[in-house]
């Protein structure tokens, strides 16, 4: 089985310095990759010139964001698995070993991701990806081990391998074939929440997603967008719907998409009374590019299947907010 780990860069030179190393360390049987979208640093120099011989370069002509680099790059790589790991992870000795046993047992299973831990706080959970994914029933994903904003402290409870429903694209692991048999990623996302796009296709093809609880890394978080930015709320409030357009239950998702619009403009309310108008008005733009894109998102809805279960839980809303419950495991437990 043929395995590339292939990092995505732009202007990451002082990531690739810190975390380059434990890479190529901890990576064996894998051949790695560095991504470059078009960066102006001097990053793919330092590459080349300290890692010539241990690192592949690929270089983009542009800067396609997350979804575009990825796309672009692949096609230029042969291999039975992809690794995509963002250039802001610190792996761990063996942390691939774990995953790639779960696709030489399974054939089915189209994805993989290990845990995912806050380097910054290496006790807890880091809030992209925690311990595998899941959506509710108005599409709104959250994790095992992460709520909202609620990360929990990882004390085992969540070693197991099991099934989820989108695995990070912090660190996903990934059969080439399905990546491709689902034309990859969407680029009209740019950044934030194309993984969570790719795998629900990729569960309505019929395949396994899974979370590897022997597997472990630490991530950074925020490198590229931080959790402050307007923009990443601009991203990530257009991109959710958008999701919901191309992927949620016939039956439903025109119910949901005006549900969802209802509640963002709470939420775009709540962040003006906290004193965060460029939030509130990066929901507003992020609504106006809904709409302009959203008649190419339903002719993407026709050429697609939808399959009527998804959700997990009904209401994630209701269960964080007016009935506090902070972890999954408790959630669980009084659904």
């Amino acid at each position: 089985m043929k395995i590339a780990v292939v990092i995505l860069n732009w202007n990451g030179k002082a990531l690739l310095e810190r975390f380059l190393p434990a890479i190529i360390t901890h990576t064996t049987n894998a051949t790695i990759y560095v991504a470059d979208n078009a960066s102006t640093d001097d990053s793919i120099r330092f590459c080349e010139t300290v890692y010539s011989n241990q690192v592949h370069i690929i270089k983009n002509a542009t800067n396609g964001g997350y979804a575009g680099g990825y796309n672009e790059a692949l096609k230029k790589i042969q291999a039975d698995i992809y690794i995509l790991l963002n250039s802001d992870v610190e792996v761990t000795e063996n942390w691939l070993q774990s995953i790639i046993k779960i696709f030489k047992e399974d054939t089915t299973v189209a994805a993989v991701q290990p845990k995912i831990r806050d380097l910054k706080r290496p006790t807890h959970f880091e809030y992209a990806g925690a311990a595998g994914g899941y959506i509710d029933a108005l599409g709104y994903p959250f994790c095992r081990g992460r709520i909202f904003d609620y990360c929990e402290e990882d004390t085992g409870q969540y070693d197991d391998d099991t099934s989820i429903l989108w695995a990070s694209g912090a660190c996903l692991a990934i059969r080439s074939t399905v990546f491709w048999e689902v034309n990859g990623f969407d680029e009209d996302y740019f950044a934030h929440q194309e993984e969570i796009d790719l795998c629900w296709r990729i569960k309505n093809k019929g395949y396994h997603i899974m979370a590897c609880g022997q597997s472990t890394v630490y991530h950074l978080g925020g490198a590229t967008l931080s959790a402050a930015s307007p923009k990443k709320t601009f991203y990530n409030f257009r991109n959710s719907l958008l999701t919901v357009v191309k992927n949620a239950p016939s039956k439903r998702y025109f119910l949901i998409v005006i549900l969802r619009l209802i509640l963002d403009g709470i939420a775009g309310v709540k962040f003006f009374a906290e004193a965060k108008p460029k939030h509130t008005f990066a929901i507003i733009r992020a609504h106006f590019s809904f709409y302009s894109l959203l008649p190419r998102f339903l002719n993407k809805r026709k050429q697609l299947q939808q399959k009527p279960e998804y959700a997990v839980y009904s209401s994630i809303i209701y269960a964080y907010f007016f009935k506090k419950i902070k972890t999954y495991t408790s959630l669980l437990e009084k659904r």
